[in-house]
């Protein structure tokens, strides 16, 4: 699964909760926290489409993303632990976190090719039929 995939929907659902935020109850908060880290993580997902497109990997959007989703991971957690109001702060806490996890794992299972260190296709037949 391409992280733009899940990233794209993330972005929208902070941006629209942070318009919400700010129309319902007139929080600048709202709207700066929300709607700006919303916007961050809907740029990097377009980095990461535009590099799918291309046939590459954005390691910059991924790190992006990974970085924005675990500090809304903590934010919002620290929000929902003081207030114990589910809405907003342990709905995004939470749907923070799962994206982080997932980013993680991106990150996990591409660091080979970030590394450079991943042998070609090519190189790994050899071993397997020369052994």
């Amino acid at each position: 699964m391409h992280d733009f995939c899940f990233t794209i929907p993330y972005g929208l659902i902070l941006v629209v909760g942070g318009i919400i935020g700010y129309l319902r109850k007139g929080s600048m908060a709202s709207l700066a926290g929300g709607g700006g880290v919303g916007l961050v993580i809907l740029l990097a997902g377009y980095l990461s489409l535009k590099a799918f497109e291309k046939r590459k990997n954005s390691y910059f959007a991924l790190v992006l993303e990974t970085v924005c989703a675990a500090v809304l991971t903590w934010v919002m957690g620290q929000r929902y632990h003081q207030t114990s109001k589910i809405m907003p702060a342990g709905i995004l806490a939470g749907i923070s976190a799962l994206m982080t996890g997932f980013y993680v794992y991106k990150l996990a299972t591409d660091l080979d090719r970030f590394l450079g260190m991943e042998d070609s296709e090519q190189d790994r037949t050899k071993i397997i039929y020369t052994d």
